[in-house]
């Protein structure tokens, strides 16, 4: 709902008026509700952006690996919900590969018995995990 804020020029006192719609605002006349006067400005008011809780543990970028500490021990269903969150706030298919750890972590399955038969997710240099989906190869031209 769109919040707009005035300051009454009779009282100076801060009026916030809260319409349904903006079509709504457009054919109100705001009045201050503290002297019923009409004569107001309108105040730029700061903006208020939601985030999800994985949009907000990421904005400090993923260098941040404070914001991953509780996930080390944590439950494998927590770790696929936070897994389902990070996929959603990248927009993308993340691959049958990665749908297939998710599904085993819902199940309950430790990520150490998933990487267990499925080796060929990660590898020693941090992991191309989707990398044949993709297109990618292990090599990568000189700079």
């Amino acid at each position: 709902m769109p919040t707009y804020e005035f300051r009454c020029n009779a009282c100076r006192r801060k009026v916030t008026v809260t319409t349904k719609t903006y079509s709504e605002y457009d054919a109100l006349t705001p009045t201050c509700t503290h002297c019923g006067s009409t004569d107001l400005t309108r105040l730029i008011s700061r903006v208020a952006i939601k985030k999800s809780p994985i949009s907000r543990m990421m904005s400090g970028g993923w260098e941040d690996d404070d914001a991953f500490d509780d996930l080390e021990d944590a439950d494998p269903r927590t770790m696929a919900h936070v897994l389902r969150e990070m996929s959603a706030e990248v927009g993308e298919d993340m691959g049958p590969e990665f749908e297939e750890v998710v599904d085993r972590l819902e199940r309950g399955e430790s990520p150490e018995e998933i990487e267990s038969t499925m080796p060929d997710l990660a590898d020693d240099d941090g992991g191309d995990f989707g990398a044949a989906d993709a297109g990618v190869t292990d090599s990568l031209p000189p700079v």
